[in-house]
């Protein structure tokens, strides 16, 4: 079971990149999202389908680890940006693009609760504050995607 934690948290051996692990899932959610022929309200349940599984890979790795929130785990990125991705009016190349700049904005920057929430134990608060990053990110993007016409 540890091992199948660890490739879910990793989300298939992303969170192992050398440089921007957290980056390296991000784009993994995005690359995959662009293959899905889903509607963007889709992602949101997605990410919150992926939220459960994720909590229980996030918290066994980093028990095995030793470490609170270790930098391998990206699970949680890929739950978070996949809901940032709902809340897109539209899917194309611009929505994906402004999605992943907002989303790693409110993941990096963390306002409030996004911070506090990661506060949380175990999995929960290594999954719970980019479930709240890519909340902020949706609401966002929503507001671009329809103020730009995207």
């Amino acid at each position: 079971m540890k091992q199948i934690a660890r490739v879910l948290a990793t989300w298939f051996y992303c969170g192992y990149a050398p440089k921007a692990p957290g980056t390296a899932g991000s784009l993994a959610a995005i690359a995959i999202a662009w293959l899905i022929p889903a509607p963007p309200w889709a992602f949101a349940i997605f990410g919150l389908a992926l939220a459960a599984p994720g909590i229980w890979a996030a918290g066994v790795t980093a028990r095995e680890l030793g470490r609170t929130d270790p930098g391998i785990v990206v699970v949680d990125e890929v739950a978070g940006q996949w809901i940032t991705l709902a809340g897109a009016a539209h899917l194309n190349w611009q929505s994906f693009l402004i999605a992943f700049v907002l989303f790693r904005l409110f993941d990096i920057w963390k306002p409030p609760p996004v911070r506090q929430l990661e506060k949380l134990p175990g999995g929960l608060g290594i999954v719970a504050d980019d479930v709240m990053a890519g909340v902020y990110g949706a609401v966002v993007l929503y507001g671009c995607t329809e103020f730009l016409g995207l």
